[in-house]
């Protein structure tokens, strides 16, 4: 007689429910506080370290999310290749509508999946050696400037009368100012005024609202305006 029991091949099944078995519930606890910890020192890290006008909570938030989140499948897939194939096609769902402002932000999701992987699979040495070494490299590339030809600290902008003496904004600038550059130079339609437009770094003894101030003081400079600037300035 034709035997049809159909039965389900070895490792399809009954091993996802023994492979997330073999941890106690105390292990997958503590792989998941510690993926969390490890995401949360990324993410403060990323705070700390950051630069520029594109800081976003919510991306220092989901840093923290992700290594946990990771941990987490990690646990669950381990050494089962089928429960690796099923989660795979389950998140291919997932569609990320959000566009990474800075490439650097990349960098740091990857730390987090990373870092995630180690702690969920319980390399306690791997995550340790790693997330120094993340640490490391982001404190001194922040420390050091690394990459940067030169730095813009702010841009001014004003108005300058022809007429009267342009020794006078000049001085004001060397004063406040460590470095300057001249960045543009628009004459208007009559001759008589020019638009110019500097980059500066200041001095740590003066701020943005010192040089402001003085600058409107002087006779023939007006519309000062002082911005904060987004990235590096590279020539």
């Amino acid at each position: 007689m034709l035997d049809t029991t159909f039965q389900l091949p070895q490792g399809l099944g009954q091993a996802t429910v023994e492979t997330v078995m073999s941890l106690t519930t105390y292990q997958m606890v503590v792989r998941a506080a510690v993926a969390a910890g490890l995401g949360t020192a990324l993410a403060l890290l990323y705070r700390a370290t950051h630069k520029g006008l594109s800081y976003s909570q919510s991306f220092t938030q989901t840093l923290v999310f992700v290594a946990t989140i990771v941990a987490i499948v990690m646990m669950t897939v381990r050494s089962n290749l089928a429960t690796a194939f099923t989660l795979v096609g389950a998140l291919s769902i997932i569609r990320f509508r959000t566009v990474v402002k800075d490439t650097r932000d990349t960098a740091f999701v990857f730390g987090a999946l990373a870092l995630g992987m180690a702690a969920g699979l319980g390399y306690w040495e791997l995550a340790a050696i790693g997330g120094g070494a993340m640490a490391m490299l982001a404190v001194g590339m922040h420390a050091l400037n690394f990459g940067a030809l030169y730095k813009s600290e702010f841009i001014l902008r004003f108005t300058f009368d022809q007429q009267q003496d342009g020794e006078r904004y000049v001085q004001c600038m060397n004063e406040h100012a460590k470095r300057s550059n001249m960045l543009h130079l628009e004459p208007s339609g009559d001759g008589r005024t020019l638009r110019l437009t500097y980059d500066i770094v200041l001095r740590k003894e003066s701020t943005a609202q010192q040089l402001t101030a003085s600058l409107g003081r002087i006779d023939g400079v007006s519309d000062v305006v002082l911005i904060v600037a987004k990235n590096d300035v590279d020539y």
